[in-house]
């Protein structure tokens, strides 16, 4: 396992968050008067944030302006990002010990950074990261690999010599078929995926401290 720079996603992967957008968008539609429908939380799942609110306005029919959908949803669960969510287990030690092993670090979120930066920062992660990408300022959601090579591009590292750290197997798959290293992280979010994502992946790990144990191992 060789590699010079590492990439992470946050939700679920840095950190502990997945759950608080398990009914965001039902709750939001809601607000509006509008009813989910079956399939919403699934289809918004891999979007990015422009790309939800762009979903809300052709699909449901919302009137406001993308931006202030955004505004709103985020608003919904700013407080939890800034003083409740915690970080997943073992993710400081791991980027400590990434950083002493000099390796170049990008965070690649789907969430916007006015979200994650508090959370990352309460939590202790935050400067170990040389980048910082959203996909609503890269212009993609991950289902392109562009905030991936994006990353790359930052840090002067090849994609076959980055290693993408990811819990969303959506993700796994972009980033694999550009030619990035995969370790999944299991979170429970994606426990109907386990299988899937231990095929593709070339490492798997349950938490931060496993990743540092096996990687030493080799």
């Amino acid at each position: 396992m060789y590699f010079s720079g590492a990439i992470f996603d946050v939700d679920g992967t840095l950190l502990d968050s997945m759950h608080l957008w398990d009914h965001v968008g039902e709750e939001y539609l809601e607000r509006k008067g509008c009813t989910a429908k079956p399939d919403m939380q699934e289809r918004v799942r891999t979007m990015s944030m422009s790309q939800i609110a762009r979903y809300c306005r052709e699909e449901y029919g919302i009137e406001d302006a993308p931006e202030q959908i955004i505004d709103e949803i985020n608003g919904m669960v700013a407080e939890k990002y800034r003083t409740q969510v915690p970080a997943k287990d073992g993710m400081r030690e791991l980027l400590r010990w990434l950083r002493q092993k000099g390796i170049k670090m990008a965070v690649a979120t789907a969430s916007d950074r006015c979200l994650i930066e508090p959370a990352l920062e309460r939590t202790g992660l935050l400067s170990y990261f040389d980048q910082f990408l959203t996909c609503s300022e890269v212009g993609a959601g991950k289902d392109s690999p562009k905030i991936f090579l994006e990353g790359c591009r930052r840090m002067g590292t090849a994609p076959s010599e980055t290693v993408v750290f990811e819990d969303s197997l959506y993700a796994m798959k972009t980033a694999a078929q550009a030619g990035f290293q995969i370790a999944a992280v299991y979170d429970d979010s994606a426990l109907n995926e386990q299988e899937e994502i231990q095929k593709l992946a070339d490492w798997y790990f349950a938490s931060g401290r496993e990743i540092i144990r096996k990687i030493d191992e080799m």
